[in-house]
């Protein structure tokens, strides 16, 4: 008795244990995926309110007239690209929505920059720390809520 030529492949339980392999493989790397997107979009946000913190002191000694101003008049002025100033909660910037503003208590001497992530109350892909900074240039964080951020209420960056 001749074997047929094309009797050849792979059987069904050789493609099931290769499927299963790599059903395990993505388990294993999906969660750390995951949680590198999240870091990227910290680290992008950490940049953003750098950026901003910069704009601001420009601004100041520029156009502002000693004073500070929002993201509208940064971007007006060249400070920032339209990405960062029109980033909101609609259409945020790697997961962040970002707000500059004058401080009401002192409001020509001082401002606050907050970044949020897109949902608040709970740790998503876009980030699990909410940041803040002002004037002074400290950066701090907190995880995200309902509460507003400032930058007195977080911890700074690097503790």
């Amino acid at each position: 008795m001749k074997k047929d030529k094309f009797n050849q492949g792979f059987s069904l339980i050789e493609l099931l244990l290769v499927v299963a392999i790599i059903g395990i493989i993505a388990a294993i790397a999906v969660p750390n995926l995951l949680a590198s997107k999240r870091a990227a979009n910290e680290g992008s946000a950490i940049a953003s309110i750098r950026t901003i913190g910069s704009a601001e002191a420009t601004y100041q000694a520029t156009n502002g007239a000693g004073s500070y101003g929002d993201l509208a008049g940064l971007n007006a002025a060249g400070l920032v690209d339209s990405s960062l100033a029109g980033s909101t909660i609609p259409a945020p910037k790697s997961g962040y929505a970002f707000t500059a503003e004058a401080d009401a208590s002192t409001p020509k001497y001082q401002y606050l920059t907050t970044a949020s992530t897109a949902i608040p109350g709970g740790v998503t892909a876009s980030g699990s720390r909410n940041f803040a900074s002002d004037a002074s240039g400290v950066i701090t964080y907190a995880a995200p809520s309902n509460t507003a951020m400032t930058a007195n209420n977080g911890t700074p960056i690097g503790n």
